[in-house]
């Protein structure tokens, strides 16, 4: 008679990650019989909090939402109420809100690449053991960061909770000296972006291979950022006003953060989801260069994840050069608008993936009701499927210490969010 085989694992948090969680996984008998990723942070209910809200508390209160991207919640929001009042900015306002998204890119990009995912893939514990060998990758990734902030705060007023967006643009146009020295700190940021990309490109990745669906933003112009129709991979091309059609968000009994699902099975939002999706926006030199590292596009390795940042962070580095080299001060940074009744729903591209808002404007132009669905949320019923998968095909019967370490990486290649979500590891196995 076979004697049945029973193991628990738990980690009372997960570092390198924004929030607070927890995985339970049980394992009997060589298989998974329970996976669990857990949201234990408190609701933050910011949707309530802004009812009754005219449009600029709005737009300000929403940046705090997030610490780390809070320029992709104003723009949604931003956005959203500019089509509910009919707004229609000047192409200098369009191109700049592209810069400061350049910026947030670069920031959350370069945290994650080399405080938060590299440690995992060359062995260390931390980003501060990692320092002890690799010191100059470390600042590096601290000077890109900084040059993200820096490039928020040239047109939001400061890097954390950004303060100069308004509908119709901006409140304030930066001087064009400031510009200028931007431009040069972007070109020469430029080669540390393109030394980044080699050093990735010799790291040893795991090689797991999965089927999953990609979701992003499609441009027919441009790599996407703030405007767009929402693709898959599964053939959708939806107009943002159409996501709730298709998209389902759901309480799952263990999390204080919803899921979501689109058209009942779990996605992929975020880098890679948008690369697979739009590498033909890309400039021809960045998909030469990821051709010849070997890198086939669709990828269904998650762990390209770390590549895909690092595509981005060069894009988005060459994108804020092209968009600010011929800079030009306008008289007025905004338009004017006027405060009404309306409903809009709008999508951008944060860091890690589309984030999609809804607005219902009363006579006033005051918040009714709001919806808004973070990238993390989208991205847990995929994070959960990708657990069972990864160690599954690892192999179930390793000791605690190396499940807990691959559990913890894979969640990590996601980069989630989860005071976003909530609006990490804990790991308990058992066998």
């Amino acid at each position: 008679m076979t004697e049945s085989k029973k193991i628990a694992v738990k980690v009372p948090v997960l570092a390198r990650v924004e929030g607070e969680g927890a995985l339970d996984l049980a394992i009997e008998n060589g298989a998974i019989t329970e996976l669990k990723l857990e949201i234990y942070e408190p609701p933050r209910l910011f949707e309530k909090f802004l009812e009754g809200c005219e449009a600029q508390s709005v737009i300000d209160r929403v940046a705090r939402i997030c610490g780390i991207c809070p320029v992709a919640y104003q723009m949604s929001a931003v956005h959203a109420y500019e089509k509910a009042w009919g707004v229609e900015v000047a192409p200098w306002v369009r191109d700049m809100r592209r810069v400061l998204y350049c910026g947030e890119w670069i920031q959350s990009h370069a945290l994650h690449i080399h405080l938060l995912a590299a440690p995992d893939f060359l062995g260390f514990e931390s980003a501060t053991a990692m320092a002890r060998d690799y010191p100059e990758q470390v600042r590096r990734g601290l000077r890109l960061q900084g040059l993200g902030n820096e490039l928020i705060a040239l047109f939001g007023g400061r890097a954390v909770h950004p303060i100069g967006v308004r509908v119709g643009g901006f409140h304030h146009a930066p001087e064009a000296h400031k510009v200028a020295a931007m431009v040069g700190e972007l070109t020469a940021a430029r080669v540390e972006a393109e030394a980044l990309l080699d050093w990735l490109f010799t790291l040893e990745l795991p090689a797991d291979e999965q089927d999953f669906v990609n979701v992003a933003m499609r441009h027919p112009q441009e790599y996407p950022m703030n405007a767009g129709r929402i693709v898959s991979s599964a053939r959708h091309d939806l107009d943002p006003e159409d996501f709730e059609r298709h998209f389902r968000e759901f309480q799952a009994p263990h999390s204080t953060a919803l899921h979501a699902h689109l058209d009942g099975r779990p996605y992929l939002v975020g880098p890679l989801a948008r690369l697979n999706l739009n590498a033909d926006q890309l400039p021809g030199e960045l998909t030469q260069r990821l051709a010849a590292a070997g890198i086939e596009l669709p990828s269904r390795n998650m762990y390209h994840s770390i590549i895909a940042r690092a595509v981005e962070l060069l894009y988005a580095i060459d994108e804020a050069l092209r968009l600010l080299r011929d800079y030009h001060r306008p008289d007025k940074a905004y338009v004017e608008s006027t405060p009404g009744p309306g409903t809009a729903a709008w999508v951008t591209e944060a860091p890690r993936g589309i984030l999609w808002h809804r607005y219902r404007l009363d006579d006033r132009g005051r918040v009714q009701a709001v919806t808004i669905v973070p990238p993390t949320s989208q991205n847990q019923a995929r994070i959960e499927e990708d657990l069972r998968l990864g160690l599954t095909r690892a192999g179930l019967d390793r000791d605690e210490e190396a499940l807990r370490r691959q559990g913890e990486m894979i969640i990590r290649n996601y980069d989630p969010c989860i005071s976003c979500a909530t609006h990490f590891l804990r790991l308990s196995v058992r066998r």
